[in-house]
């Protein structure tokens, strides 16, 4: 459509807007349902720019003629009311010139996100635990909606591993910002010593993709183990080994899932983060070679340390590629980290 990237105005959305109303109201829309779902999510997409946009036009047309009656007629409330609307207007300018620097092609995907406990078993298992509450408690925050797809509860507290599909409007655009690997410097609760513990946990995230992608897997390349499934805090999902894992023997790259009701169904769901997975290397191999042939040295590799959260003996969370730092840790750790996203979006996209 028109307004995906560059210039736009009112009228080209409306357009837009018009030409899915008329797609969606063809009575043969609904036959293929897989083709409805991703007509309707670009067309809530392409709304809610152009929604977006036109409260920000509201807005400033509100401010001038405030300012108008202001200069007419001078009057302490009318100049309240225009500061406050131009604070607001600040805010909606800074968001969505930040949506509209998502502009990479899986921006506006659904992403499927991944912690991954280091070493230290307990402690980093039980950080890898605080992590899955702070990205769901921001989840929230962001009005973002997720499916558990995978979850490995740690040995003694915390996990093992979680996977999850993040879904909502530029969901993957965002969480690429977190991609990386998380550090915490606490006094363990672990710790009848009441020694000081740094603990690490890997971050993964990969856009949820379109079946049309071309990536084929051969057969022989993968091993597929199944097991029983099982949910936070232990309990059974089921007592059959419905849960899927299947693992790359080339690349390594493991893809699991047990959200759903049967062996096939998480198979197919394992497959599709397999070759989402497979499709994300080879643009970041893509990317690595591009950075090679121009020189630069900035490091493409998920596995680089991007953020420290350090409650012992100071409190501070220092994103280490923006230096955007923050000594409310219990803000961050209840899902306020949109400032070290923006930060980083700003810094890679400006």
């Amino acid at each position: 459509m028109k307004t995906s990237g560059g210039l736009f105005d009112l009228e080209t959305m409306e357009t837009d807007i018009a030409e899915y109303d008329h797609m969606m109201a063809d009575p043969e829309f609904w036959n293929n349902q897989e083709t409805a779902q991703k007509t309707i999510k670009e067309a809530n997409e392409v709304k809610t720019v152009y929604q977006n946009f036109q409260s920000i036009q509201n807005n400033i047309e509100e401010i001038e003629l405030l300012l108008e009656m202001h200069r007419d007629e001078p009057d302490d409330a009318i100049k309240s009311e225009m500061v406050a609307n131009l604070s607001e207007l600040t805010e909606q300018i800074e968001t969505f010139e930040l949506e509209m620097l998502l502009s990479d092609p899986y921006d506006n995907s659904n992403a499927i996100l991944e912690l991954h406990p280091g070493a230290g078993g307990t402690e980093s298992q039980d950080w890898g635990e605080m992590l899955y509450r702070m990205y769901t408690r921001w989840f929230d925050k962001k009005g973002f909606t997720y499916e558990v797809l995978d979850y490995q509860n740690g040995d003694e507290a915390g996990i093992k591993s979680v996977t999850l599909l993040v879904k909502g409007l530029h969901a993957y655009g965002m969480l690429k910002a977190e991609k990386g690997v998380h550090r915490l410097v606490r006094i363990s609760p672990f710790d009848s010593s009441g020694r000081r513990h740094t603990s690490f946990v890997s971050v993964d995230v990969i856009p949820e993709i379109d079946e049309d992608i071309d990536i084929t897997i051969n057969p022989d390349d993968i091993r597929v183990d199944t097991f029983r499934a099982s949910g936070a805090g232990g309990q059974h999902i089921n007592k059959t080994e419905s849960a899927v894992r299947i693992t790359h023997r080339e690349t390594g790259l493991v893809a699991s899932s047990q959200a759903g009701r049967s062996q096939l169904a998480n198979r197919e769901q394992a497959m599709n983060m397999l070759k989402a997975k497979l499709y994300q290397k080879q643009v970041e191999e893509q990317q690595k070679e591009m950075a090679e042939i121009r020189g630069e040295q900035k490091e493409i590799g998920w596995g680089s340390q991007i953020r420290s959260y350090v409650f012992h003996p100071y409190s501070m969370v220092k994103d280490h590629r923006t230096d955007k730092e923050t000594g409310n840790t219990d803000a961050v750790m209840d899902g306020d980290i949109d400032e070290f996203i923006e930060a980083y979006l700003r810094l890679t996209m400006s």
